[in-house]
């Protein structure tokens, strides 16, 4: 466009052509494009003479050869991608077109509430959690010994939460929560094994909470009911919201004795700030509280991603969803953090499972935790007195201009009758800047939160004020003024929450919510935890079928832009042009590097995209009057969610088998889907397969099931290896969801957040997820009722898929497939003479990762997986995945975005483990004490004084020279499983007697 500009020093003006990065598109041999490219830096061996090294030792003339040899003939089409700009922005290209997109967006002062709230991000948080790759590039914390860190904070969260709640247990965080309210119900079903099905949700609880709650309901056949019925004998529960969606604050004592009379279990959603001043519901009886954590240090980002908190009885500890993070024993005999009863989870349960949750939202979690931590218990307290001292400061100021405000009691939000609420809405937008709530035609709402100043307070009476009755109605700060000293309220005296809602004693009383409250103390804990965990900016993390590659900076810088991270998620959508826009192209480019028409953001994790893309089958189905169909088939080799995933849509698993090859077995598939042709009604399929082969006769499988009526459901778990080579569109399928904290970038912060969307195929698209206090482009006569809290999910990270997508650019992003799978086939080729590689095809290759066999070692030498995965921690390398999809083995996934140097390094380091165990195999070495029996090794182990082991300290400590410059030390020795089971503790350990002032 043209554009005039004013040149300092010249005195007049030029006429400046200027192109937007939007539609840049120079070539890379121009002289005129950026020095800043990104594929370069994203893809590790892009320098010719590594590829060159590395195809030489596949013996492959090109990677075009290598990928014939890897995927088959009648799948790989290298269809070209529509995603512009085709070679991809510069990473200042990218930032700039951001910026663009980002000042679409309009930041006004939201007062909505409703779940979501304004919130002072304390800058050490920010800086060094949210925008620390330490923590935001770790894994799950599967390998407790080089994760001591996060588990610890996560520790501190659920005791946070404990705390707060009243309740004995809670886990290390759930999706959202409208997720939390979904799983509570079901907890509540399946206490009483699905014998009742009636559920009461009180019309205290938000309108985004009850349609998730409708949404998961659906397909059990449970009656929710918004009334109490007469007869109590089919109530198996009951949700109330503390404080209520309208504000007020209710007893619901008598409601929980109700509910437990019926041999239910009573449900609170809660808000955890409220809980520092207000009584915890385990005193009214709760069996389950939950809610989000969100406004403890947690940006809006739009709607998320946000930490929901899910706490319980004693009695529901092993039925809680979730992960839990408990105290256990080290080797040495140590207090050390793990995963508790993980044999609970959805991974090792799969169709047994009572939920389908698989990740967290860890990085969230311990935003939050570390809040809580930063402020202490008088600080939170103090934030809280604040916000309920303005809140009674305002209602004061609003009743006095003759308005009913319809909460006799609150927190921090009132609701008011008006009459006219569209009117008073649009005057705060136009006139004040000031988003509030529309509760109806006469009812608005106004949440107050930690962000809040006298000015604020001031133009909130004002929009009242203006349109008031009242004649020449005026209100000033010194108004506002009298009204505090009217009700004697100031800093030193805040206003009193009625005795019968009152908390009575102390919060937090444990050391670590009273030891940090000065920055620098607050910095040199959050880095102690930090250098006991291991992260992508130590080492490469080669876990199959998790995809932990490059989260470059470029990508998460705008996270913490006020323009993506300071809007709430229901303001009216002309004030979110610039995610509008951002989500258009993002759903655009998903859909057409998957093959499929229509794209939704909604889902917060792989398993939740799972779940929303059998709804939407079931949806379809259903409204073609083939509601009969519920048989869901599924090889034995695929992800426990998958399972899991199919019985909360309401499906009924069969199980497929695969041949001693690793493939779907074909005549099995063709002989179920025969026998249920008249339920069949959908097959689940990962590509390339779980055994990490792209296997020759998926489009026959397709086939198979299409033929029969079902439709045809792809986990992209392992999109990575597909991008641009094939798809699942072009292969028949319906349906697939994707991890966008995999193949798109968003990092996996520990253990979330996660993004799961789904694309599909045209028929399917009216029934993608609505939501009910958002309008979404869509039908929404056909949408499924909504699968999480926020319309979009956790759209704050959206940016990060979206600006990987850009500056990979449609030609770049099919490198970056190119370069996994030789990194992966390269890898496999060095370790071959060395350990069995399983399922390879018939050319003698694996897709993006690979399986290393094991199970030979343990009658060898008493070598087991566990052993080598713990002994690479003493090489400085988290594990690869351990014992899935077969036991006894090691999946192996580079990504693409590792260098050659760093490749060899992890290879150097299972060689050397391999000569560690032929030790042990030619009798040099015990079998019951050696250094991978004994492995890891932490810096206390080393340094005990009697060392009578068969091995040396240097042994065990730098077996290869690179470990003497470059050491990660874990924290540990190995931990204890069966203890921390047996001896389930999962808070910190409270201050005994110790008075803390």
């Amino acid at each position: 466009m043209l554009r005039l500009r004013s040149v300092a020093g010249l005195g007049r003006s030029h006429l400046r052509l200027k192109s937007s990065p939007q539609l840049r598109s120079v070539r890379a041999s121009s002289i005129f494009a950026p020095t800043d490219s990104f594929a370069r830096r994203h893809v590790g061996p892009l320098d010719s003479a590594d590829t060159e090294h590395m195809l030489k030792t596949l013996g492959s003339a090109s990677i075009d050869a290598l990928v014939a040899d890897v995927i088959p003939d009648k799948i790989l089409t290298r269809r070209p991608l529509s995603v512009q700009p085709q070679n991809g922005f510069s990473e200042s290209e990218l930032t700039a077109r951001l910026k663009e997109i980002a000042n679409k967006n309009t930041v006004l002062r939201s007062y909505i509430g409703a779940g979501y709230y304004g919130t002072v991000v304390p800058p050490v948080i920010q800086r060094n959690i949210l925008e620390c790759p330490e923590w935001y590039t770790s894994y799950t914390p599967y390998q407790p010994e080089i994760s001591q860190g996060r588990l610890e904070s996560l520790l501190n969260y659920q005791t946070l939460v404990t705390d707060l709640t009243g309740m004995s247990i809670a886990n290390a965080s759930l999706l959202d929560e409208g997720t939390a309210a979904a799983e509570a119900m079901l907890l509540s079903f399946n206490a009483l094994r699905g014998k009742k099905k009636t559920y009461y949700v009180d019309s205290s609880v938000h309108p985004q909470t009850l349609s998730c709650i409708k949404s998961r309901a659906l397909v059990f056949d449970i009656k929710i009911v918004q009334e109490l019925p007469s007869d109590d004998k089919e109530l198996f529960g009951a949700v109330a919201q503390y404080p209520s969606t309208d504000g007020s604050i209710n007893d619901f004592s008598e409601l929980g004795a109700r509910v437990h009379a019926a041999g239910g279990l009573f449900s609170v959603a809660s808000d955890l700030l409220a809980l520092t001043l207000l009584k915890p519901p385990s005193e009214f009886k709760a069996d389950i509280v939950f809610g989000t954590s969100q406004r403890f240090g947690v940006p809006m980002g739009y709607g998320g991603p946000h930490a929901a908190f899910f706490a319980a009885a004693d009695s529901q500890k092993r039925k809680i969803p979730g992960r839990l993070v408990g105290v256990s024993k080290d080797r040495l005999g140590d207090d050390a953090y793990r995963l508790a009863l993980q044999t609970r989870e959805q991974h090792i349960r799969r169709e047994k499972a009572t939920s389908n949750i698989c990740t967290a939202q860890a990085l969230l979690a311990n935003m939050a935790a570390m809040y809580a931590v930063y402020h202490g218990p008088k600080g939170l307290q103090k934030i809280a007195s604040r916000v309920y001292s303005l809140t009674s400061v305002l209602a004061t100021a609003i009743k006095s201009l003759q308005y009913k405000i319809v909460n006799e009691t609150w927190f921090d939000t009132l609701t008011v009758e008006v009459a006219d609420a569209d009117k008073i809405l649009s005057h705060a937008v136009s006139m004040f800047g000031i988003n509030l709530r529309k509760i109806d035609s006469k009812l608005v709402a106004v949440s107050i939160d930690e962000t809040v100043t006298k000015p604020d307070v001031l133009d909130l009476v004002s929009i009242f004020a203006n349109l008031s009755d009242v004649p020449h109605a005026s209100v000033t700060e010194d108004t506002l003024d009298d009204i505090a000293g009217t009700l004697a309220i100031s800093v030193i005296k805040p206003a009193i929450i009625p005795e019968s809602f009152r908390r009575a004693g102390k919060i937090l009383n444990y050391k670590v919510f009273n030891s940090y409250h000065t920055e620098t103390e607050m910095l040199r804990y959050i880095h102690h935890l930090q250098t006991k965990d291991l992260s992508l900016a130590n080492s490469m993390i080669p876990l199959g079928s998790c995809t932990m590659k490059l989260n470059a900076t470029t990508q998460m810088a705008p996270l913490s832009w006020p323009q993506f991270s300071n809007l709430h998620p229901f303001i009216p959508r002309d004030q979110a042009q610039g995610y509008t826009e951002l989500i258009a192209e993002l759903e655009a480019d998903l859909a057409d590097i998957t093959g499929f028409d229509a794209t939704s953001l909604q889902p917060n994790s792989g398993a939740q995209g799972e779940y929303t893309g059998l709804r939407v089958i079931k949806a379809y189905l259903e409204a073609i009057g083939q509601s009969q169909r519920n048989v869901c088939l599924i090889p034995v080799s695929a992800h426990g969610t998958n399972p899991a995933s199919a019985v909360m849509a309401g499906m009924k698993v069969v199980a497929v088998k695969c041949t001693a090859e690793g493939e779907l077995d074909i005549l099995d598939l063709e002989t179920k889907a025969e026998k249920h042709k008249d339920e069949l009604a959908a097959l689940m399929v990962t590509y390339p397969s779980t055994f990490g082969v792209f296997e020759p006769r998926v489009k026959d499988a397709v086939n198979i099931v299409h033929d029969r009526g079902g439709q045809v459901y792809m986990d992209g778990a392992n999109m990575n290896a597909q991008i641009g080579l094939c798809s699942p569109g072009d292969i028949g399928v319906d349906v697939c969801h994707l991890n966008l904290h995999k193949t798109f970038c968003i990092p996996h912060g520990g253990g979330g957040p996660g993004v799961g969307p789904i694309c599909v195929k045209s028929h399917l698209a009216p029934f993608l997820p609505g939501h009910p206090v958002v309008s979404m482009a869509g039908d929404e006569m056909a949408a499924i009722q909504p699968v999480a809290a926020a319309p979009w999910g956790s759209a704050s990270i959206l940016t990060i898929s979206w600006a990987y997508i850009k500056m990979m650019g449609g030609k770049g992003i099919i490198r970056s497939t190119e370069y996994a799978l030789l990194n992966a086939n390269y890898m496999a080729e060095r370790l071959r003479e060395h350990y069995p590689i399983l399922y390879k095809n018939a050319e003698g290759r694996c897709a993006h990762e690979f399986i290393v066999d094991i199970r030979g070692f343990k009658d060898s030498a008493d070598i087991e997986a566990i052993d080598v995965a713990k002994r690479l921690q003493d090489y400085g390398f988290h594990a690869p995945t351990m014992s899935w999809p077969v036991a006894g083995t090691l999946m192996i996934e580079p990504t693409e975005s590792e260098s050659l140097a760093e490749l060899d390094r992890f290879c150097d380091a299972m060689i050397a483990i391999r000569e560690e165990i032929r030790e042990i195999e030619q009798g040099s070495q015990p079998k019951d004490i050696n250094v991978l029996k004994n492995s890891p090794h932490s810096i206390k182990d080393l340094m005990r004084g009697d060392w009578d082991r068969p091995y040396s300290r240097e042994k065990a400590a730098f077996p290869l020279p690179y470990l003497r410059e470059r050491k990660f030390w874990p924290s540990v020795t190995r931990l204890n499983d069966t203890y921390g089971d047996l001896n389930l503790f999962c808070t910190c350990e409270p201050l005994a007697l110790e008075n803390i002032d």
